[in-house]
């Protein structure tokens, strides 16, 4: 098992602090911290507040990604998956959700509404070139190596 990266957290509630909820879990869970529900009608996005900022240290990001269930069963995901976060932020996590589902869907105070996974970031250097090196697939894309 690869070694703990501290993440230091504030959140408006502590019981609101992400979790892994099995021993095995890659993704530590966000929840919803609203002063009232939110109502997500079909085809709607809205940014969910989660109450919690954090600090990442430098060469990792947290990834916020849709939960499964809330996928399978409602339709409901989130919309710039996977989002990031930097280390240099220090602002709150919001989660933005939408709908993609037929029925209405409301979060509530303390839902589980995304998964954070924290990961090592590998930065490049960009090298302005006359050409690239050619490859057997070449320019193509979109389907391209099949359906």
């Amino acid at each position: 098992m690869q070694s703990s990266v501290i993440i230091k957290c504030f959140c408006n509630n502590s019981k609101y602090l992400p979790f892994y909820a099995s021993k095995g879990a890659s993704g530590a869970d966000i929840f919803a911290d609203i002063e009232k529900d939110e109502l997500l009608k079909p085809g709607e996005r809205k940014a969910i507040s989660s109450g919690l900022k954090i600090e990442i240290p430098e060469g990792y990001e947290a990834q916020i990604r849709p939960r499964s269930g809330l996928a399978l069963k409602y339709g409901i995901t989130v919309l710039n998956t996977p989002g990031t976060i930097d280390s240099d932020y220090r602002g709150e996590v919001k989660v933005i959700m939408i709908n993609l589902g037929t029925e209405d869907f409301i979060i509530k105070q303390g839902d589980r509404i995304a998964q954070m996974i924290i990961a090592p970031v590998t930065r490049a250097d960009f090298r302005l070139e006359s050409n690239l090196n050619n490859t057997e697939r070449g320019e193509g894309g979109f389907g391209s190596t099949g359906s």
